[in-house]
Parts: C-alpha cells; structure tokens; sequence
C-alpha cells in the first residue's frame, strides 16, 4: 500500500474556500494511485475563535493571576486541532470522499507527560491501517498525542507537542506508517531565501537539505518544524514543502547537499533581550556562569548569541521570557567558596526592593562583607539575522563578509555566532529589514534556486 501523509497548516484551513483547496491536495493524492493520511492544525490563527491562541487567551482570561494546571492548559490547547479535524474530515465527504477524524489518541500517538512540549514516544498505527483498509481518509489531529495510562489516569492524559507540533506530527506518522513522503502544505510555496515580506522577489529552493531546512527553523523561519526535519531525516522519509493554493512543485527536503559548499538564504529571529552579566571574579566565574545556564534550562529558556570574556558573559533570549527571566535573576543569591562568598544578581544601577531586602538580610546576619554583587544591564529590541552557508562556517572570508556588509549600512553588530550550519549577528530590531536585504543581495541569493 503506497501511503502518503499530506499536512496542512492552520491558513490552509482557516475558510470554506481553503479547506476545498487543500481538499484538492488529497483528491489529486488518491488520483496518482496513493492512500492520504491527512494531519491538521488548529483553524487559522491568533484572534480566529478556534485559533490555539485564542483558547489559551480564554482560559488564562479566567483569572490573570492564576496560571492555569499544565494538563488542563494542553487539553483545551488540544480542542483546535479536533475541531479543525472534524470539519476537514466532513469537507471530504461532502465532495464524496470516506473520511473519519482521529484525535492524537485514536491514531495511536503516544508521549512523554511533558505537558505543552511533550515528545511522541512511539506510535501504534493500527487504527489508521484499518481505516485506510476500508478506503476511508484518516484525518488526524495534529500538534497532539496521550500519555501512558498510570495509578490516577487509566486511560492516559492529553499532551501537545509545542510550537509547529503538526509538523512533528506528519513526520512520525510518515515514518510509522513508512510513507512514501511526507507533504507539509503552507500558505507559500516552498522554502524561500529569506522572509518574503522583505524580499518579495525571494526566490524558492527547488531544493535543501534535511539539516539546513532544521537549521532554518531554529534560525527564525517558520515554514517547518525543526523535529518534523529530524524525524524525516532519521527514517529517510522523502519530505517536501508546498503550498496549498498553487500547483507549485514547492522544496523538496533531501539527504545531503553532496559536499558541495553554499549559501542557501537569510533568516531572521524574532523579538530578542540581551543580557551581560559583569563578573571580575576568576575563581567563580565559570561557576556562576554554569549556574546560570542551567536556571535557564529550568525555565525552559532558548539561549541563542552566547559570548564569554574575562570578566563577564552574555547572551539573547526570545522577549516574551522576559518577566520570567527577570524574576528569577534579580536578587538571585548563589554562595560559593569557604568561607562563602555571596554572589547578588542585580539589574542595573539602583536595586530593586528585592536586592535591597536581600542585601539588608545578609547584612543583618553578619554577612555583609561577604556580598559580591554581579551587575546584570539588558539591551532590548534586538533580534538575530543568520546567514545560512553550509559548509562555510570555517571557510576564511565569509564572516568578514557578513560583517563588512552590515556595517558598511551604519547596523550596529552587538554579538556573533556560529553553527556547523549558519552565521549569526544580534543586531537592532529596527535594522532587520535592512539587514535581511543587503545580505539577500552582497550573497546573490536570487541566483540560488536557478
């Protein structure tokens, strides 16, 4: 049985009309002689009344002030994709087509209890197989699945899979049901050299590889999850990138870039903070810095940007874990040595109520020669453009390029990074634009999917 698993996103199916288009995609499937597998996500986006967001806004909108349980958020979070389901599944019969919708539960998916980020652990794809046995369309819920039954929940809890997780979705089930691609429909048709709304004449790559298409998601671009990219990947499953309302050959996603160098586009994250700790105490700075690094990873905060110098370190994170961030940090207190000495975390100049009791408790105890205070300054409004250059991150030249290029157009560089796979400057957000352009053109990259 040739079995082929078609994504669509949430704009493919956030109308009437769009749903008769993507319908279009699974009749001209069944067409070519394959069985559709169809996964979907929540009904259009931000503001739109089944939107994921917008029934996370209805449930926190309860009471501010009370963060709603994990499990109970993923539930709710979870009724998009249902929704979504039910209506493309009755679209297809309505134009004559089987169909039978499937929760993340139903088509066998199975994760960890990591709630709002869970991983799939395995699949049980049995249901599916049956259903295509009897020449009905499974359309699945994406971005979902259900944990192992334990003592309280016999029959597991639902989970959801983080951002793009229907993207993860179709991949696992391509590689459960050992498909013979795995087609993600987007509203643009293909993986482009850079954000089209600011290089409208960015050309689309015929086609990338599985480890530039992730490094691209990680770098900013949203046209396909990073762990679909993975999963693909590591089951060899043929991936392509179309889009729902052309008839586009879109990209598709391949092995390797046969070990030839290149650069393939320009990406953009989006809004960023930048914090610098000062720390001029070389006995514990490597301490403290560790420290902070895993307070991070407990928060679940994405570093990007990382620098270290003699007397302090830096990094970027995604703005919208600012409150958190700030929260955790600012009279943060971590003794080290012996006799202890008292490390304070401190935002700028003047200390916040929170420093100050903290200083004042220290002080009170007999403490107060022992304080050590490691000023913490934010730069906000910035965010990080990448060049992505396979092979070239060790090649002389290419960073000295990107820099000349930016800063010849007065953007101011406030830190670099590099990849196996990419090259990247934290710059003002007001520059991206600019800062996407001009690398779009010193790199010729209209010229790459020629």
């Amino acid at each position: 049985m040739r079995i082929r698993v078609l994504k669509f996103g949430g704009t493919s199916v956030d109308t009437h009309e769009h749903r008769l288009m993507a319908a279009r995609k699974v009749i001209q499937c069944i067409e070519s002689g394959a069985r559709p597998v169809v996964v979907v996500s929540a009904i259009g986006r931000r503001g739109a009344p089944y939107a994921t967001d917008t029934l996370v806004e209805l449930l926190t909108a309860i009471d501010p002030t009370i963060p709603p349980a994990p499990r109970e958020r993923d539930l709710m979070m979870a009724c998009g994709e249902i929704i979504s389901t039910v209506i493309m599944a009755q679209t297809l019969r309505t134009l004559g087509y089987a169909a039978v919708a499937l929760t993340g539960n139903q088509a066998g998916i199975i994760t960890d209890n990591e709630f709002g980020n869970a991983r799939i652990l395995e699949i049980h794809p049995e249901t599916i197989l049956r259903c295509l046995e009897r020449g009905w369309i499974p359309v699945v819920a994406g971005f979902q699945g259900i944990t192992r039954p334990d003592e309280v929940f016999t029959d597991g809890s639902i989970t959801t899979l983080g951002r793009g997780g229907s993207d993860t979705t179709a991949a696992a089930l391509g590689a459960a049901l050992r498909a013979e691609a795995v087609e993600i429909y987007t509203d643009v048709n293909g993986v482009k050299t850079a954000d089209p709304d600011f290089v409208p004449d960015a050309p689309t790559l015929p086609e990338i590889t599985y480890e530039e298409v992730a490094e691209i998601a990680h770098q900013g671009a949203r046209v396909l999850h990073p762990r679909a990219a993975e999963i693909a990947m590591d089951y060899g499953i043929p991936l392509w990138v179309k889009c729902t309302f052309t008839d586009e050959e879109g990209t598709r996603v391949v092995a390797d870039a046969n070990g030839q160098r290149r650069i393939t586009g320009v990406m953009h994250t989006g809004k960023l903070s930048y914090l610098s700790f000062y720390i001029p105490y070389p006995e514990h700075k490597a301490q403290l810095e560790l420290e902070v690094y895993r307070l991070m990873a407990r928060l679940g905060v994405n570093l990007q940007g990382i620098g270290v110098d003699e007397e302090g370190f830096g990094f970027a994170f995604p703005r919208e874990h600012w409150h958190a961030v700030r929260n955790t940090l600012d009279g943060l207190i971590i003794p080290l040595g012996t006799p202890s000495w008292f490390y304070l975390f401190q935002f700028g100049e003047a200390p916040s109520q929170v420093c100050q009791i903290q200083r004042d408790m220290l002080h009170k105890a007999g403490l107060g020669e022992r304080i050590r205070t490691v000023p913490i300054t934010i730069a906000e409004g910035c965010t990080m453009v990448s060049l992505i250059a396979h092979g070239y991150s060790h090649q002389p030249g290419i960073f000295a390029e990107l820099h000349r290029t930016l800063t010849e157009v007065g953007i101011p560089i406030w830190q670099t990074a590099d990849s196996e796979l990419s090259l990247s400057c934290i710059i003002p957000e007001s520059e991206v634009e600019k800062a996407v352009r001009v690398l779009h053109d010193r790199f010729a990259l209209d010229a790459v999917a020629r």
